[in-house]
């Protein structure tokens, strides 16, 4: 058996699927790729797929994770080849690589999650940078999530605005993604005094220990 790690998108077509509707995707994606994929024990078997972590509903990602065990030894070129030949929109591949079995899983690793947010209407760069240097100048953000309420300010832990290649404005955060401490990019954005739908979230990094 082995363990395999694959990095691929969520483009702007599926940014509104769900995380169960994404994991339900790549069973049926192995499947017509005819791999064979390892199951639990049990009751109940299940296919041995391991999603990162969640992306919220109306985000892209060019960063998503996921590990995949297979019950045959076959190279990371050959898994490639078999999924691209199964086409799934919306969901490109950019790499595989084969991982060992005893590392934990990536929802309990992972240390932080990057984003880009795109702004989608007229920000000055003055204007902006100045709502960036305003919320890091906060002490404690309050917000609430179900019901309780939490600070984002130590969540945050970089926060930048920059230009794009092409000229644009946008911000790039890192946020917390540990167990019980994670930050999510639609809260800063609101935080920061900017409406949701001014902006397109994209993720552009799950980070993990080296």
């Amino acid at each position: 058996m082995r363990r395999f790690r694959i990095q691929y998108h969520k483009e702007n077509s599926i940014r509104y699927t769900s995380n169960l509707d994404v994991h339900k995707i790549w069973e049926r994606w192995l499947r017509r790729a005819q791999l064979p994929i390892s199951y639990s024990q049990g009751f109940h078997p299940q296919p041995k797929i391991n999603q990162a972590a969640p992306l919220p509903l109306g985000m892209i990602s060019s960063y998503e994770l996921i590990d995949i065990w297979l019950d045959e030894d076959l190279t990371c070129e050959a898994v490639l080849l078999r999924l691209q030949g199964a086409q799934q929109p919306g969901m490109p591949i950019t790499y595989i690589q084969i991982v060992e079995q005893k590392l934990p899983a990536m929802q309990s690793a992972l240390l932080s999650s990057t984003y880009q947010i795109h702004l989608l209407s007229d920000f000055s760069s003055e204007a902006l940078q100045q709502k960036v240097t305003d919320l890091l100048a906060q002490e404690h953000i309050q917000r609430e999530r179900r019901g309780k309420f939490y600070d984002l300010r130590p969540l945050i832990l970089d926060l930048q605005s920059q230009k794009s290649a092409a000229g644009e404005d946008l911000l790039v955060v890192e946020l917390c993604m540990q167990p019980g401490k994670t930050g999510r990019p639609d809260e800063l954005v609101n935080a920061l005094n900017i409406s949701q739908e001014d902006v397109l979230i994209e993720r552009i990094a799950l980070n993990l220990p080296a």
